[in-house]
Protein backbone atom coordinates (compact mmCIF):
# COMPACT_ATOMS: atom_id res chain seq x y z
CA UNK A 1 0.00 0.00 0.00
CA UNK A 2 2.66 2.17 0.76
CA UNK A 3 4.34 1.77 -2.44
CA UNK A 4 1.75 2.22 -4.46
CA UNK A 5 0.54 5.84 -2.46
CA UNK A 6 4.84 6.41 -3.05
CA UNK A 7 4.41 5.47 -7.20
CA UNK A 8 0.88 8.11 -6.97
CA UNK A 9 3.07 10.49 -5.19
CA UNK A 10 5.53 10.37 -7.77
CA UNK A 11 3.23 9.80 -10.92
CA UNK A 12 1.78 13.37 -9.73
CA UNK A 13 4.93 14.98 -9.14
CA UNK A 14 6.09 13.96 -12.96
CA UNK A 15 3.23 14.95 -14.41
CA UNK A 16 3.59 18.64 -12.73
CA UNK A 17 6.75 19.21 -13.53
CA UNK A 18 5.55 18.43 -17.46
CA UNK A 19 3.02 20.80 -17.20
CA UNK A 20 5.35 23.46 -15.51
CA UNK A 21 7.83 22.98 -18.25
CA UNK A 22 5.51 23.25 -20.84
CA UNK A 23 3.74 26.63 -19.14
CA UNK A 24 7.76 27.72 -19.37
CA UNK A 25 8.17 26.91 -22.60
CA UNK A 26 5.07 28.57 -24.17
CA UNK A 27 5.40 31.88 -21.33
CA UNK A 28 9.59 31.84 -22.77
CA UNK A 29 8.20 31.66 -26.48
CA UNK A 30 5.18 34.18 -26.19
CA UNK A 31 5.25 36.82 -23.27
CA UNK A 32 7.62 39.52 -24.53
CA UNK A 33 6.18 38.77 -28.04
CA UNK A 34 4.36 41.83 -29.60
CA UNK A 35 2.10 39.22 -31.37
CA UNK A 36 2.39 36.68 -29.58
CA UNK A 37 0.63 33.49 -30.21
CA UNK A 38 -0.45 35.04 -33.56
CA UNK A 39 3.18 33.56 -34.73
CA UNK A 40 2.49 30.37 -34.53
CA UNK A 41 -0.42 30.89 -37.51
CA UNK A 42 2.28 33.59 -39.34
CA UNK A 43 4.41 30.35 -40.18
CA UNK A 44 2.25 28.53 -41.79
CA UNK A 45 0.29 31.47 -42.71
CA UNK A 46 3.41 32.98 -44.73
CA UNK A 47 4.52 29.75 -46.57
CA UNK A 48 1.00 28.71 -47.66
CA UNK A 49 1.38 32.20 -49.35
CA UNK A 50 4.64 31.47 -51.15
CA UNK A 51 3.94 28.01 -51.93
CA UNK A 52 0.58 29.55 -53.50
CA UNK A 53 2.19 31.29 -56.30
CA UNK A 54 5.30 29.12 -56.62
CA UNK A 55 3.45 25.61 -57.12
CA UNK A 56 0.14 26.62 -58.06
CA UNK A 57 0.18 29.58 -59.72
CA UNK A 58 4.10 29.16 -61.69
CA UNK A 59 4.72 25.46 -61.42
CA UNK A 60 0.42 24.30 -62.01
CA UNK A 61 1.01 21.80 -59.16
CA UNK A 62 -2.72 20.57 -59.09
CA UNK A 63 -4.57 20.21 -56.02
CA UNK A 64 -6.99 17.38 -56.53
CA UNK A 65 -10.03 20.21 -57.48
CA UNK A 66 -9.35 21.73 -54.08
CA UNK A 67 -8.09 25.53 -53.40
CA UNK A 68 -4.56 25.28 -53.43
CA UNK A 69 -4.15 27.45 -50.13
CA UNK A 70 -6.47 24.93 -48.31
CA UNK A 71 -4.96 21.97 -49.66
CA UNK A 72 -1.70 23.41 -48.82
CA UNK A 73 -2.33 25.00 -45.44
CA UNK A 74 -4.00 21.39 -44.33
CA UNK A 75 -0.45 19.88 -44.67
CA UNK A 76 2.02 22.90 -43.49
CA UNK A 77 -0.13 22.78 -39.87
CA UNK A 78 1.12 19.22 -38.92
CA UNK A 79 4.27 19.81 -40.89
CA UNK A 80 5.00 22.64 -38.73
CA UNK A 81 4.20 21.36 -35.53
CA UNK A 82 6.58 18.44 -36.12
CA UNK A 83 9.53 20.61 -37.63
CA UNK A 84 9.26 23.14 -34.57
CA UNK A 85 9.18 20.59 -31.98
CA UNK A 86 12.04 18.63 -33.06
CA UNK A 87 14.07 21.52 -34.43
CA UNK A 88 13.56 23.08 -30.32
CA UNK A 89 13.45 19.46 -28.49
CA UNK A 90 16.42 18.47 -29.97
CA UNK A 91 18.38 21.09 -28.20
CA UNK A 92 16.05 20.37 -24.86
CA UNK A 93 18.31 18.53 -22.74
CA UNK A 94 21.11 20.84 -23.12
CA UNK A 95 18.85 23.56 -22.42
CA UNK A 96 17.75 22.44 -18.86
CA UNK A 97 21.02 20.86 -18.31
CA UNK A 98 21.03 22.47 -14.56
CA UNK A 99 18.14 20.06 -13.38
CA UNK A 100 19.45 17.40 -15.60
CA UNK A 101 22.43 17.58 -13.42
CA UNK A 102 21.30 17.97 -10.26
CA UNK A 103 18.17 15.63 -9.35
CA UNK A 104 16.45 12.85 -10.85
CA UNK A 105 13.33 12.62 -12.87
CA UNK A 106 12.50 10.97 -15.65
CA UNK A 107 14.45 12.85 -18.22
CA UNK A 108 12.11 12.16 -21.26
CA UNK A 109 9.55 14.67 -19.71
CA UNK A 110 12.03 17.11 -21.17
CA UNK A 111 11.49 16.42 -24.70
CA UNK A 112 7.90 15.44 -24.04
CA UNK A 113 7.29 19.18 -22.90
CA UNK A 114 8.46 20.18 -25.87
CA UNK A 115 6.05 18.70 -27.50
CA UNK A 116 3.28 19.61 -25.64
CA UNK A 117 4.36 23.21 -25.62
CA UNK A 118 3.61 23.07 -29.75
CA UNK A 119 -0.25 22.33 -29.12
CA UNK A 120 -0.89 25.69 -28.78
CA UNK A 121 0.55 26.60 -31.90
CA UNK A 122 -1.14 23.47 -33.80
CA UNK A 123 -4.59 24.59 -32.09
CA UNK A 124 -4.37 28.05 -32.83
CA UNK A 125 -2.99 27.22 -36.92
CA UNK A 126 -5.99 24.94 -36.83
CA UNK A 127 -8.42 27.88 -35.67
CA UNK A 128 -7.46 29.12 -38.76
CA UNK A 129 -8.03 26.58 -40.93
CA UNK A 130 -11.78 26.51 -39.87
CA UNK A 131 -11.61 30.19 -40.80
CA UNK A 132 -9.72 28.87 -44.75
CA UNK A 133 -12.85 26.53 -44.88
CA UNK A 134 -15.50 28.59 -44.51
CA UNK A 135 -13.79 31.22 -46.67
CA UNK A 136 -13.55 28.98 -49.67
CA UNK A 137 -16.87 26.79 -49.02
CA UNK A 138 -15.08 23.59 -48.52
CA UNK A 139 -17.74 20.88 -47.36
CA UNK A 140 -16.56 18.99 -44.09
CA UNK A 141 -18.04 15.22 -44.36
CA UNK A 142 -18.70 12.97 -42.01
CA UNK A 143 -14.68 11.50 -42.60
CA UNK A 144 -13.42 14.76 -40.50
CA UNK A 145 -14.52 12.63 -37.15
CA UNK A 146 -11.07 10.85 -38.62
CA UNK A 147 -8.68 13.69 -37.78
CA UNK A 148 -8.03 12.44 -34.35
CA UNK A 149 -6.39 9.52 -35.59
CA UNK A 150 -3.93 11.32 -37.57
CA UNK A 151 -3.35 13.93 -35.28
CA UNK A 152 -2.09 11.33 -32.36
CA UNK A 153 0.19 9.63 -35.46
CA UNK A 154 1.48 12.91 -35.70
CA UNK A 155 1.79 13.15 -31.61
CA UNK A 156 3.40 9.83 -30.89
CA UNK A 157 5.87 10.08 -34.58
CA UNK A 158 7.12 13.57 -33.48
CA UNK A 159 7.49 12.28 -29.79
CA UNK A 160 9.55 9.26 -31.22
CA UNK A 161 12.37 11.88 -33.18
CA UNK A 162 12.32 14.47 -30.78
CA UNK A 163 13.01 11.82 -27.81
CA UNK A 164 16.25 10.13 -30.36
CA UNK A 165 17.52 13.39 -31.12
CA UNK A 166 17.92 15.05 -27.98
CA UNK A 167 18.99 11.85 -26.24
CA UNK A 168 22.25 11.38 -29.24
CA UNK A 169 22.68 15.68 -29.38
CA UNK A 170 23.63 15.00 -25.32
CA UNK A 171 26.97 13.11 -26.84
CA UNK A 172 27.24 14.44 -30.23
CA UNK A 173 26.69 18.11 -30.42
CA UNK A 174 26.67 18.26 -34.22
CA UNK A 175 23.56 16.39 -34.56
CA UNK A 176 21.38 19.43 -34.09
CA UNK A 177 23.13 21.14 -37.63
CA UNK A 178 22.19 17.78 -39.18
CA UNK A 179 18.39 17.94 -37.95
CA UNK A 180 18.07 21.61 -39.11
CA UNK A 181 19.53 20.48 -42.79
CA UNK A 182 17.77 16.99 -42.63
CA UNK A 183 14.21 18.43 -41.72
CA UNK A 184 14.83 21.12 -44.48
CA UNK A 185 15.05 18.72 -47.28
CA UNK A 186 12.06 16.70 -45.36
CA UNK A 187 9.18 19.24 -46.20
CA UNK A 188 10.17 18.57 -49.95
CA UNK A 189 10.45 15.20 -49.61
CA UNK A 190 7.16 14.78 -47.77
CA UNK A 191 3.55 15.63 -49.89
CA UNK A 192 3.35 19.44 -48.56
CA UNK A 193 3.34 21.52 -51.42
CA UNK A 194 1.94 18.77 -53.73
CA UNK A 195 -0.29 15.48 -53.74
CA UNK A 196 1.31 12.10 -53.13
CA UNK A 197 -0.62 11.45 -56.45
CA UNK A 198 2.02 13.28 -58.26
CA UNK A 199 4.73 11.10 -57.33
CA UNK A 200 6.27 8.96 -60.16
CA UNK A 201 4.81 4.98 -59.50
CA UNK A 202 8.59 3.81 -59.30
CA UNK A 203 9.34 6.22 -56.68
CA UNK A 204 6.05 6.06 -54.09
CA UNK A 205 7.46 3.10 -52.06
CA UNK A 206 10.07 5.48 -51.22
CA UNK A 207 7.53 8.33 -49.93
CA UNK A 208 5.00 5.09 -48.21
CA UNK A 209 8.19 4.86 -45.93
CA UNK A 210 8.04 8.54 -44.65
CA UNK A 211 5.43 8.64 -42.00
CA UNK A 212 4.60 11.95 -42.27
CA UNK A 213 3.06 11.30 -46.21
CA UNK A 214 0.38 9.20 -44.23
CA UNK A 215 0.11 12.08 -41.70
CA UNK A 216 -0.58 14.78 -44.33
CA UNK A 217 -2.22 12.83 -46.88
CA UNK A 218 -4.75 12.03 -44.09
CA UNK A 219 -5.93 14.84 -43.11
CA UNK A 220 -5.86 16.24 -46.58
CA UNK A 221 -8.35 13.06 -47.17
CA UNK A 222 -10.56 13.39 -44.29
CA UNK A 223 -10.56 17.36 -44.12
CA UNK A 224 -10.28 18.87 -47.26
CA UNK A 225 -11.87 15.76 -50.09
CA UNK A 226 -13.91 14.39 -47.36
CA UNK A 227 -13.06 11.24 -48.19
CA UNK A 228 -11.49 7.76 -46.94
CA UNK A 229 -8.10 7.62 -46.34
CA UNK A 230 -5.40 5.38 -48.06
CA UNK A 231 -5.54 3.19 -45.54
CA UNK A 232 -2.87 0.67 -46.61
CA UNK A 233 -0.60 3.86 -46.52
CA UNK A 234 -2.00 4.79 -42.59
CA UNK A 235 -0.72 1.14 -41.66
CA UNK A 236 2.38 1.14 -42.58
CA UNK A 237 2.79 4.70 -40.93
CA UNK A 238 1.22 3.72 -37.98
CA UNK A 239 3.32 0.61 -37.86
CA UNK A 240 6.70 2.39 -38.52
CA UNK A 241 5.48 5.34 -35.59
CA UNK A 242 5.09 2.27 -33.07
CA UNK A 243 7.97 0.98 -34.07
CA UNK A 244 9.96 4.50 -33.97
CA UNK A 245 8.24 5.22 -30.86
CA UNK A 246 9.00 2.32 -28.58
CA UNK A 247 12.52 1.97 -30.12
CA UNK A 248 13.49 5.63 -29.32
CA UNK A 249 11.99 5.39 -25.73
CA UNK A 250 14.23 2.20 -24.95
CA UNK A 251 17.26 3.82 -26.42
CA UNK A 252 16.57 7.25 -24.09
CA UNK A 253 15.89 5.14 -20.98
CA UNK A 254 19.28 3.43 -21.69
CA UNK A 255 20.97 6.78 -22.26
CA UNK A 256 19.75 8.74 -19.81
CA UNK A 257 22.11 7.14 -16.65
CA UNK A 258 24.98 9.07 -18.58
CA UNK A 259 23.38 12.51 -19.50
CA UNK A 260 24.40 13.84 -15.98
CA UNK A 261 28.26 12.71 -16.70
CA UNK A 262 28.28 14.23 -20.30
CA UNK A 263 26.27 17.03 -20.88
Amino acid sequence: MLTDHAESISAAAYWELLVNLTKREVMGRYTQSIFGVGWAIAQPLATMAAFTFVFSRLAKIPSGGAPYPVFAYSALVPWFFFSNSVNSGTLSLITYRNIVTKTYFPREIIPFAQVCSRLLDFASAGALYAVLIIYYRVRVGPWALLTPLFFLLLLFFTAGVTLATSAVNVFYRDVNPVVQIALQLWLYLTPVAYPLSQVSAKYQWLFALNPLSAIVEGFRSVLVFGRAPDWSLTAVSASMTLVLLVGAFVMFKRMDKYFADVI
